[in-house]
């Protein structure tokens, strides 16, 4: 039994039926139940589950709807999801999109609306109690007479159908009938159907009319309203930010009378009268603006300060800046000692510097069916599948990890700091700063090779050299170490983790950051948040970090626990946010840290701490009175043309440059990843086919000499016996990297590849005798 057309869509009906949807090149098109209602796409597996489970939502409101061919058609929201469609028939894809139109239109008018009304025209209040009260009356009367006269046009529009159906009838029973008789009876009938359906049609203009006049006469009284609450609401908003202001102000002058900071205990200092000392206390009413900030997710309420708050003495260049040094005249002092140092880097501007390139090739566009790929992996190991350079962008994971240094001069900055706590909001700055550039980087970056690497040598213009090692094929890690004329240095080793969870892939990155400053002997730590790529199989491929961050002194104590908000559809908070707390080994917290890890961070200084109401889980939350945000950290402008150029920075661009000197290992000589490059795909992808059987092979060699020197001399070494052995899993173990050695770091605890030195010395000699030949 066929099922019931579901009926003609009009403006405001819900419409429900059957589509085919796909899922996946497993399944294919799948039958689903569809409801549209308020502007919300659902759809369910059957009609039963509509009362308790939904499998998926989309709010037209921010859809793009498009037809693909003469039953498919295609719903995005811009990314995030996508719901490819069929239907049965051109027909019932036509009403369909028909629908879906019309709920959009009325989606994106009612959320228009809704935003004028929130936002921008808040109610009205009343000036009086009886004033109030006649308002209200005569909105709630013009709202039921407007409602009666859409019931009017609903009625109309139902009479219209039933007559219009019953004339058509009338029109088609005339046309059959013979001359005879029955002539005038039939006649009669269509006479007075079609004077039925002439007068419904009258009264459906006359109501359209009476409600079109309603509508214009009132318009005028409801935008003069609108204007006047608009007004309204700007002098309240003006008169609790003044009464805010002074809240403040009377709540630092009780606190400045009642107990003075051990900062002012001096009395020479606390003297108004005299000489403006350092940290007086007019420096704290000039400078102490206060803002609110608390720690959980709706995290930071800022209150503006009042303009004269913003006046600055010369008494403030230290203060509070003794402790912290985060004062902008600090800053300023810092640059102008660094000008003024006769050891300073200027001189270096006179020598020549290299001229770096700054484009690559434009990335081809070509075709890729993901068909063909799976066909030929039929039967075969997964780690003897080779996959398409199409997946990947021309540049290792070795130089990936390099491009963490494009910020370097956080860490120069941190190295001249005199305060700890200040030399941790440079550090954790940097570290959001190196996933700066994964925000539209969705290409996969090429596999080192066992015993390849990669060197970075910017001592000449920017201060630092930096080595990165593939000292680990299975699982695969890498060995980086990095190195500044301005007192720090940087060690990671990162092992990459993957999970595959069909609509997503999640990259976990193991292995420790380390952080190192020779001034001050501090050593920090940290790890990496895991990275998400969305829209693996169907869709617009998206990358996004999620996670927490524990940056670490060990040799003070200090601590920065940063927070990286995964993207949700439904926050209100602003995408990729990143927010963060500064505290000392006692747990008192110093700076409060906030920004997104694609454009820019800030921090605030901490001025009192208490406890706030509690949040939406029942935690209590901390409320923290801070200083105005300062900027610490701000993204570099990409390029000029990156779309075309795999969305590389300027630095990234130069990663890849050839370069005379360098070991015969380094990636820049990787035969595959310079023919994408050049964008000879077809030829990249044979010769990464035969690096990796060639490493296969090596790796071989490597375990039948393990097995050989292991066994007796009578025992013949076959290919069973290397299967066999269980020296075949270890054979990692028994491979030593060219430059860097595993040792146990007694300040933080951890056991990682450390550089053990050699390389720029076989440099300068030109000596790579002791190199492998890996390409």
């Amino acid at each position: 039994m066929s099922e019931p057309k579901p009926p003609t869509p009009t403006p405001g009906d819900n419409y429900k039926g059957w589509l085919f949807k796909w899922t996946n090149y497993i399944k294919g098109y799948q039958r689903r139940w569809f409801v549209l209602s308020n502007g919300l796409l659902s759809y369910y597996r059957t009609q039963a589950e509509m009362g308790h489970t939904c499998r998926g939502t989309i709010n037209l409101a921010t859809a793009n709807i498009a037809v693909e061919d003469s039953c498919n058609f295609v719903i995005s929201n811009g990314g995030a999801q996508t719901y490819h469609l069929k239907a049965n028939s051109e027909v019932e894809r036509q009403r369909w999109i028909t629908a879906l139109e019309l709920a959009k239109a009325k989606a994106v008018r009612m959320q228009a609306e809704s935003d004028d009304s929130g936002d921008d025209c808040p109610a009205v209040p009343p000036t009086s109690g009886q004033g109030g009260g006649c308002r209200n009356s005569e909105v709630q009367s013009t709202l039921r007479t407007l409602n009666s006269k859409v019931e009017d046009l609903t009625t109309c529009n139902d009479l219209i159908v039933k007559h219009g159906s019953a004339l058509q009838r009338s029109l088609s029973e005339l046309e059959g009938i013979r001359v005879g008789g029955d002539m005038g009876e039939k006649i009669r009938q269509v006479t007075e159907r079609a004077t039925l359906f002439r007068i419904t049609s009258n009264a459906m203009i006359n109501a359209c009319r009476d409600f079109l006049s309603l509508a214009q006469s009132h318009s005028k009284r409801w935008q003069k309203a609108l204007h006047g609450e608009r007004d309204q609401r700007i002098r309240l908003e003006e008169t609790l930010e003044q009464l805010a202001k002074q809240h403040n102000h009377l709540e630092r002058a009780f606190r400045g009378a009642t107990v003075l900071p051990s900062s002012f205990s001096n009395p020479a200092l606390g003297n108004k009268g005299g000489v403006s000392g350092k940290g007086d206390a007019s420096d704290e009413d000039d400078d102490n603006e206060f803002f609110d900030a608390m720690e959980d997710p709706a995290e930071f309420i800022t209150v503006p300060a009042d303009p004269k708050y913003h006046r600055r003495s010369g008494s403030n260049v230290s203060g509070f800046s003794s402790e912290t040094g985060m004062d902008d005249q600090s800053v300023n002092f810092d640059e102008l000692s660094l000008a003024s140092n006769p050891e300073s880097p200027q001189p270096l501007e006179l020598e020549p510097v290299r001229q770096r390139r700054t484009r690559i090739p434009d990335k081809p566009n070509y075709y890729l069916n993901l068909w063909s790929i799976m066909k030929n992996c039929i039967g075969k190991e997964l780690s003897k599948i080779p996959m398409p350079v199409n997946f990947n962008e021309p540049l290792s994971m070795l130089q990936r990890l390099s491009e963490d240094l494009e910020y370097y001069e956080l860490l120069d900055k941190a190295a001249k700091c005199q305060s700890s706590l200040e030399q941790m909001c440079y550090v954790a700055a940097f570290t959001v700063s190196s996933y700066s550039t994964t925000v539209h980087r969705t290409g996969k970056p090429f596999n080192p090779l066992l015993g390849e690497t990669f060197e970075l040598d910017r001592l000449s213009e920017c201060g630092y050299r930096s080595l990165c090692e593939q000292v680990s094929h299975h699982p695969p890690a890498a060995a980086h170490h990095a190195i500044s004329e301005k007192g720090w240095t940087l060690r990671q080793e990162i092992t990459l983790a993957s999970k595959f969870r069909g609509k997503y892939l999640s990259i976990m990155p193991l292995g420790s950051i380390q952080c190192l400053f020779d001034k001050s002997d501090n050593h920090y730590s940290w790890k990496k948040v895991t990275t998400t790529v969305h829209n693996i199989i169907v869709g617009k491929l998206w990358i996004d970090q999620s996670g927490e961050i524990d940056v670490v002194n060990h040799k003070t104590g200090d601590r920065c626990h940063l927070k990286f908000a995964p993207y949700s559809y439904f926050s209100r908070d602003v995408p990729r946010k990143v927010t963060g707390v500064v505290t000392d080994k006692d747990g008192k917290a110093h700076y409060v840290l906030s920004g997104t890890w694609d454009e820019k961070m800030e921090f605030s200084r901490i001025m009192q701490s208490s406890k706030g109401e509690n949040g939406t889980e029942g935690k209590q939350r901390t409320v923290y009175q801070t200083l105005k945000a300062k900027e610490i950290w701000t993204k570099n402008p990409l390029p000029e043309g990156a779309e075309n150029m795999y969305f590389f920075s300027s630095l990234a661009l130069t990663l890849n440059e050839p370069e005379e000197g360098v070991a015969p290992t380094d990636s820049r000589r990787r035969p595959d990843q310079r023919l994408m490059e050049d964008g000879r795909w077809d030829e990249a992808n044979a010769e990464k086919q035969r690096l990796e059987e060639k490493q296969r092979i090596t790796r071989r060699e490597r375990e039948r000499e393990a097995v050989k020197a292991a066994s007796s001399p009578e025992e013949a070494v076959t290919e069973d016996s290397i299967n066999d052995s269980p020296l075949k899993s270890a054979h990692q173990d028994n491979y030593q990297a060219m430059w860097f050695e595993k040792l146990d770091d007694p300040v933080s605890g951890e056991t990682l590849h450390v550089y053990k030195g050699g390389y720029w010395e076989a440099k300068e000699q030109g000596s790579w005798d002791t190199c492998p030949d890996i390409f």
